[in-house]
């Protein structure tokens, strides 16, 4: 609890309890600040804050109101200073590890805090939530929203947190939420088409990912995937490729892939470093690059990552691969981009048959729904459509829209989740992977404004205690 009197210039002796700028996250003894947002001008929901029980409101214009108001020429600007004294927390408290991209940016991020949490106290917070030491807990967001990023910031610091690899979506960028941060090392996976429902044009998708940049430290390193055609648009004075080809500054090549396991090599110059990871498929070829180049320019030993990289344990949700004792493969994976269920589907490719349960999220961008719906039916040889976070859409129609530009019938729809991976797992033999997509280890599901509780592991451990 602090005064308002502390937080900002004013006459008011306030006891504040907590500082939202989303009127339905108010709860009474709350400070609202109407900030004014890329969509929504927060300012319209002054009232609405008010009724939950905010008990003072910061804005940039005249209102009349029962409670009290101070006003400021910059909402926006004032936010974060808000939300450093009232946490106690500043951003020079830790070294910013930002990794940002469409695809891939949570496999390396947690790889990341892997790697250094051996040698410093370091976090991780994205879209598996927030992650120190042995405790973890879950965010609204990939990355949070500024009240529960300076939240979470107070709690890592208060676990003496050094060093935070941060997944930075582009959601976050324009909405500036880490405008306030300096990155000490700003990281690009890749950048293909997606989220255009909020940024209309590819264009505008990559130069909101191009805003990280801007928030690099004086003297900070960019690492970005020299193989992207979209990464390969960053200029920047610092700036290190990595890729497979021989024109970037780290080349990988020679990969080879084992059963559990692949084995590739990374050459600067004249140095070549020898990776073994348990990350299958060449997508995560690139992930661990990234992390060990990261982790690298941080200033750890190769030689020790290359260690480490080996008894890496993986990442829930990420290409886990699941077994209850079965003859088959089960691959649980959040993959929901065009890109990243192709790439997941081409490193699955040597399976006898390849069973994919897969649906679309409602409320985000339309057209890639007939490209993954085409793209699962080429890839896969049967295809189970079903739900995926439908909001306030109708499944069906999800679905419909997935199938416009399939032809051949080697499909059915199963709008109940649950249901359509029991009966994939009930088709599945010797030989054959199943992939259960879209969701990963979400522990719910988005239907209509609420989320529902329900978790695809549970899901599929449940169907193996049933068969006994």
């Amino acid at each position: 609890m602090k005064k308002l009197v502390d937080l900002l210039p004013c006459n008011y002796d306030v006891d504040i309890l907590g500082i939202a700028e989303d009127s339905r996250m108010v709860k009474p003894g709350y400070l609202f600040v109407a900030t004014k947002g890329y969509f929504t001008d927060h300012f319209d929901f002054i009232s609405d804050a008010i009724a939950q029980g905010a008990v003072a409101v910061i804005c940039d214009r005249e209102i009349e109101v029962d409670v009290p108001v101070v006003y400021v020429s910059d909402v926006n600007s004032c936010y974060p200073i808000l939300c450093q004294r009232f946490y106690d927390v500043v951003p020079d408290d830790f070294h910013f590890l930002g990794i940002t991209g469409t695809d891939g940016k949570t496999t390396t991020a947690i790889l990341l805090h892997y790697l250094l949490s051996f040698d410093t106290t370091s976090a991780y917070i994205g879209t598996n939530g927030v992650s120190i030491s042995e405790k973890n807990w879950e965010t609204n967001n990939t990355t949070p929203c500024l009240t529960e990023l300076y939240d979470t910031f107070s709690k890592l610091k208060n676990n003496n947190c050094q060093t935070i690899c941060m997944e930075v979506s582009s959601e976050a960028l324009l909405h500036h939420r880490v405008d306030s941060l300096l990155f000490d090392i700003v990281a690009f996976t890749n950048i293909t088409e997606d989220h255009l429902n909020v940024h209309k044009t590819v264009e505008n998708y990559r130069n909101c990912k191009f805003r990280l940049l801007s928030l690099l430290k004086p003297g900070g390193i960019v690492l970005a995937n020299g193989d992207d055609v979209n990464c390969n648009l960053i200029e920047h004075d610092n700036l290190f490729r990595y890729g497979f080809s021989s024109e970037n500054d780290y080349v990988i090549f020679d990969v080879n892939k084992m059963s559990n396991f692949v084995n590739f090599k990374i050459k600067c110059k004249d140095t070549v470093f020898c990776i073994e990871s348990p990350l299958l498929g060449i997508y995560n070829v690139y992930n661990v690059t990234l992390a060990f180049l990261i982790a690298w320019k941080y200033g750890l030993s190769p030689d020790v990552l290359v260690d480490r990289i080996r008894n890496f344990p993986g990442v829930l949700g990420r290409r886990e691969k699941l077994n209850f004792g079965q003859k088959f493969d089960i691959i649980l994976d959040y993959a929901h981009t065009f890109n990243g269920v192709s790439c997941l589907l081409d490193s699955v490719s040597d399976y006898s048959r390849i069973i994919t349960v897969t649906g679309a999220a409602g409320g985000r961008e339309v057209e890639k729904r007939k490209k993954i719906g085409s793209l699962v039916m080429r890839k896969s040889d049967y295809v189970i459509f079903t739900m995926d976070d439908p909001r306030e859409e109708d499944v069906n129609d999800i679905i419909d829209q997935m199938l416009l530009e399939v032809s051949s019938s080697h499909y059915e729809r199963i709008v109940d989740r649950k249901l359509a991976i029991y009966k994939a797992l009930d088709m599945a033999l010797e030989g054959d992977v199943v992939l259960i997509l879209g969701k990963g280890r979400d522990s719910y599901m988005a239907i209509g404004n609420r989320r529902v509780p329900y978790c695809d592991y549970d899901v599929i451990s449940s169907y193996f205690e049933k068969k006994g």
